[in-house]
C-alpha cells in the first residue's frame, strides 16, 4: 500500500507530539496536514510533560521541523485552533481524502472526528494497555507495579479502549528516575506509532490489531503528589517489581 494520507494533531509544542513527528518524519511519513490546540490545557499539558521528562533531550519544536521539511521543498499546512473538537477540526480536514488520522498526544477527543478518515483514528499512549489506561502512566505503573511500556491503538469513544496495534515494554534497569521513565516512554511512543505506519504501507493493519480485553485497574487520572512521593521511594530504594537487572 502507499503511505498513508494523513492529518496530525497534537497541543501546542507538546514534547510527546514533537518527538512523534519526528519519529514519523524520518521514515518519510508526512502529514497532509498538523492541527494543532493552543489552550489552556494545552499550555497545562506542555509544562507537566516538560517537568516530567526534564533532564532529557527535547525534539525540536513543530515549526522547526517544518521549515526542514520546506527546506526540502515539501510543504504541511499547519493550523492552530483553540480546541480539538469537530466544531474546529472537520473544516480543516473535511475535503481531505484522509487514510488515518494520528493523534500526537492530545485531550480527550470524540465525535465525528473519530469516524471521519477510512482507516480510523490512531493513537500512542505511554503506557502498557489494557492494564495502564488514562494519566501519568509510568506513575501508575510504578505505584502499583505494572510493567511500563507504550501502546499504539485505535481510538473510540472511550479512555484508551479501542483496538491494539502494537505494545512494548519499556526495560526498565535499576537507578533510573521518574523523569527516565517518562522520557522512555515518551519515546517509545513514537517508535511505536511510526512502526504502526510502516505496517500500514505494508497492509498488515487487519492482521495486527485485536481487542485489548478487560483491565484490573481503573482508567487513571493525573497522580497527586502523594501517590508521586511513593513512586520517588520505590524508585530510589529500587523496590519496583520490575526491573531487568
Amino acid at each position: 500500500m502507499p503511505k498513508p494520507n494523513f492529518a496530525y494533531l497534537l497541543l501546542k509544542e507538546h514534547p510527546y507530539g514533537r518527538e512523534m513527528l519526528e519519529q514519523l518524519i524520518s521514515e518519510d511519513f508526512i502529514p497532509k496536514i498538523i492541527i494543532t490546540e493552543d489552550s489552556a490545557i494545552a499550555d497545562e499539558e506542555r509544562e507537566k510533560f516538560l517537568k516530567r521528562i526534564e533532564g532529557n533531550r527535547i525534539a525540536e519544536r513543530i515549526e522547526i521541523q517544518l521549515e526542514k521539511l520546506s527546506q526540502k521543498g515539501i510543504d504541511v499546512e499547519h493550523v492552530e485552533v483553540p480546541i480539538h473538537n469537530s466544531e474546529e477540526v472537520m473544516p480543516h480536514i473535511r475535503e481531505l481524502d484522509l487514510d488515518i488520522i494520528v493523534f500526537g498526544g492530545t485531550r480527550i477527543i470524540r465525535g465525528e472526528i473519530l469516524d471521519y478518515p477510512k482507516y480510523g483514528v490512531v493513537n500512542s499512549h505511554p503506557g502498557l494497555l489494557p492494564e495502564c489506561r488514562g494519566s501519568a502512566s509510568p506513575a501508575w505503573s510504578v505505584y502499583h507495579d505494572i510493567p511500563i511500556g507504550s501502546s499504539t491503538h485505535f481510538c473510540d469513544n472511550g479512555v484508551d479502549t479501542g483496538q491494539l496495534l502494537l505494545r512494548r515494554e519499556v526495560p526498565v534497569k535499576r537507578g533510573m528516575k521518574y523523569e527516565d521513565l517518562c522520557y522512555e516512554t515518551l519515546v517509545l511512543a513514537g517508535i511505536l506509532m511510526k512502526e504502526a505506519l510502516i505496517s500500514y504501507e505494508q497492509g498488515r493493519w487487519d492482521e495486527m490489531k485485536r481487542p485489548q480485553g478487560d483491565s484490573s485497574h481503573p482508567t487513571f487520572r493525573n497522580a497527586p503528589e502523594e501517590i508521586l512521593q511513593v513512586v520517588y521511594q520505590k524508585l530510589e530504594e529500587e523496590t519496583y517489581a520490575h526491573y531487568v537487572d
